[in-house]
């Protein structure tokens, strides 16, 4: 395929700094860190806010029972919320992130994976500006919840592990390093154990935030190092790019078919500069190849 560039439209604005989408149903939800809201979103456009957290909301995901987890950023728990509303904790995080959590990806069985930056990474921003603290920080693990809510560690050593997708075998984890340039693959174990760590794909110059893959195995990209939404196959060939004005942070393909490509974006992501005003925006295109796998 010949590399390309593709054109988007605003679906909704008016949100500070928005996360880790995922289309249920009809609708897409998403979080807004630092508005401290789940939102949900319709194709029209219709912005409604869902559930308001005392935290920074990050990764979002759905138990076999319909229940919802939502990754509480600082306090480095998840939540569970009940169909009837009911929010309590679902996991406690604090022995095993080293930073803020954030992505997470739910398997069908109910069991998530979460990552975390491995530090503070807003805190280490203001003391020793962003260029120095991106380049040297701890390293991350990536934490199991079994449906009961007892974590263990799955992985180390990553560079802060992000926006992740799990194929449609339930077989493999897929998960973007924002901080290594890189997307990495893991082999999932019966149990839920993660083995045969790989590169899936090098991507020089790039920070990989949110990832959403699609029926031919490619996945789409919110670079967060620059305003662009890019489609990779495995490898690091990029097949498409998406202009998307603003840095992107996440992105989910959803909609009815499923070839509906969100993509949120901000003008910045330092704590201080997007909680100024609600800048960030939700785009939205349509695609050829539609959505698989999980979320």
């Amino acid at each position: 395929m010949t590399t390309k560039t593709i054109r988007s439209r605003v679906l909704a604005s008016g949100l500070y700094f928005g996360e880790d989408p995922r289309w249920r149903g009809d609708r897409l939800w998403l979080s807004d860190f630092f508005g401290q809201t789940v939102y949900s979103v319709s194709l029209q456009g219709d912005l409604r806010p869902e559930i308001k957290l005392d935290d920074w909301p990050s990764g979002i995901g759905w138990m076999p029972d319909g229940s919802m987890l939502i990754v509480s950023m600082q306090k480095k728990q998840v939540l569970r919320r009940s169909e009837h509303g009911g929010v309590a904790v679902h996991a406690d995080l604090g022995a095993v992130a080293g930073g803020q959590c954030n992505d997470m990806v739910v398997d069908r069985n109910g069991r998530a994976y979460v990552g975390n930056f491995g530090f503070d990474l807003y805190g280490e921003t203001l003391k020793r500006g962003a260029e120095s603290a991106l380049a040297e920080h701890p390293k991350a693990a990536i934490a199991r919840i079994l449906p009961d809510g007892s974590v263990d560690v799955v992985a180390t050593e990553m560079d802060c592990p992000n926006g992740s997708v799990i194929t449609p075998d339930g077989k493999v984890l897929i998960v973007a390093e924002t901080l290594a340039a890189r997307i990495s693959a893991f082999d999932i174990e019966p149990d839920g154990s993660l083995s045969n760590r790989r590169v899936w794909a090098p991507l020089p110059g790039c920070a990989p935030d949110g990832i959403t893959l699609d029926a031919e195995g490619n996945i789409w990209i919110a670079n967060a190092n620059a305003a662009e939404c890019i489609h990779v196959a495995p490898g690091g060939k990029i097949l498409e790019i998406i202009d998307t004005g603003d840095l992107c942070f996440a992105c989910m393909l959803g909609g009815d078919d499923g070839r509906s490509l969100f993509m949120l974006t901000a003008p910045a992501w330092i704590r201080e500069e997007a909680k100024r005003a609600p800048m960030g925006k939700l785009l939205i295109t349509r695609v050829q190849v539609p959505h698989t796998g999980l979320p």
